[in-house]
Order: C-alpha cells, then sequence, then structure tokens
C-alpha cells in the first residue's frame, strides 16, 4: 500500500467519525427548550401544593357558613311559626271570650226585663239558648216568680253594663254580667234603679248552649 492510499484512507476515517460526532450533537434551543419545560414543572409542582390548601380551606369556611344559614333559617322558621301559633292561639281565645260575653249579656239584659203583662214573652226569653236540662228549670222557676210578679205588677227594663270571663275550663266558660235596671212596682211607681248580676254559665262545645244561671232573681230588688 502506497503512501498516498494510506493518507486517503486515514482521511475517510476522520470523514466518518466527524458526521458521527455530528449526528449526536444536540441543538442549543432544544437544550433550552427542555430546561425551560423542567423549569416551569418544578415551579408547578412547587406551587400545586398550597393552591391546593387554599381551595380546600375556602371550601371548608364555605361549607360552614352554608350550615350556619341553614341553622339560623331553620331556628327562625321555628320561632316564627311558634310565634305565629301563639298569636293565632290569643286572637281565637279573644274572639271567643268576646263571643261569649256577648251571649251572656244579651241573656243578662233579657231575662232582668219583664212585665208583669206580657209574661209569655219574658218566659220566651229567659230560656231562649239553653241547654234542655237548663230550659226546664228556668221554665220551673219563672213559673213561680209569676206568683210574684204579678200581684206587684211588676215592669222593668234593663241596659248592659259590662260582662267578664270569670275562668274558662274545658271549653266551659263562666261569665259574669252586670246590667242596670229600672223597676217600678205598685208599690213603687216612680222607677228604682238597681244593678242586677248574673252568672253565666257557656259550653262552646256544645253549640255555645248556656248551661247554668245564677242571679235570675237579682233583678227582683234594688242594691
Amino acid at each position: 500500500m502506497t503512501t498516498n492510499d494510506t493518507q486517503t484512507r486515514n482521511q475517510r476515517e476522520f470523514d466518518s467519525t466527524a458526521e458521527l460526532s455530528d449526528s449526536h450533537s444536540v441543538d442549543p434551543r432544544v437544550a433550552d427548550s427542555a430546561e425551560e419545560a423542567a423549569q416551569s414543572a418544578d415551579d408547578e409542582t412547587k406551587n400545586s401544593s398550597p393552591r391546593a390548601v387554599s381551595f380546600s380551606v375556602r371550601g371548608l369556611v364555605s361549607a360552614a357558613l352554608v350550615v350556619t344559614l341553614v341553622v339560623v333559617v331553620a331556628v327562625l322558621g321555628w320561632l316564627y311559626f311558634g310565634a305565629r301559633q301563639e298569636l293565632n292561639a290569643q286572637a281565637t281565645q279573644a274572639d271567643n271570650d268576646a263571643r261569649v260575653e256577648k251571649i251572656a249579656l244579651d241573656y243578662a239584659v233579657n231575662a232582668a226585663t219583664m212585665d208583669f203583662k206580657d209574661l209569655p214573652a219574658w218566659h220566651v226569653k229567659l230560656v231562649a239558648g239553653t241547654s234542655p236540662e237548663l230550659n226546664k228549670k228556668l221554665t220551673d222557676a219563672g213559673a213561680s216568680m209569676e206568683q210574684v210578679l204579678v200581684p206587684l205588677e211588676w215592669s222593668s227594663t234593663a241596659q248592659p253594663l259590662v260582662a267578664k270571663v270569670r275562668s274558662i275550663t274545658g271549653g266551659i266558660y263562666v261569665v259574669d254580667s252586670f246590667v242596670s235596671v229600672q223597676t217600678k212596682t205598685v208599690q213603687a211607681p216612680e222607677a228604682l234603679q238597681s244593678t242586677a248580676t248574673y252568672s253565666v254559665t257557656i259550653d262552646s262545645n256544645n253549640n255555645w248552649q248556656i248551661t247554668d244561671v245564677g242571679g235570675v232573681g237579682s233583678a227582683m230588688g234594688p242594691k
């Protein structure tokens, strides 16, 4: 082999080695991009943990606020419902009181108003709105009173004063009623003023019937 052949062969090997070296070299731009990507990944890794914690705490606070709001709304609703019920009960009780007081006062006025010339009309008013048992008692009492009213030529008128519920037991009301009575008799032709008091028992469970009356005879004499 000649010297020229040897040089030519060495040159070819050198060129081949240079090409192989070039084929394995890294583009600087690619290296920079890879480095930036790695740095970005590191930053995201570092920032992801605190952000997740922040979101978690915020979620817990929001949930606690929602629960608190629900509890507050429920309590307020319960208080409102209870207050509403109490107000309704008070309104109903006031209506019932007014009703029985009117029944009692009207009855007292009718019972105290009588004229010996028309006692049948008085008998009708005396038993109006009463229970069957009380109706019979008052009818008998009225018949007995006639024996006094007729000889005295009794005539009386009444004006309502006031009625007040005294007690309530199981829907049964006891009402005290007061009426002003002007009375004339053969012995006292000039009208005498008196105050008659009636105790009237009313059963709201039995169609608001009057079940007992006290003081029917109280109008028969001045106070």
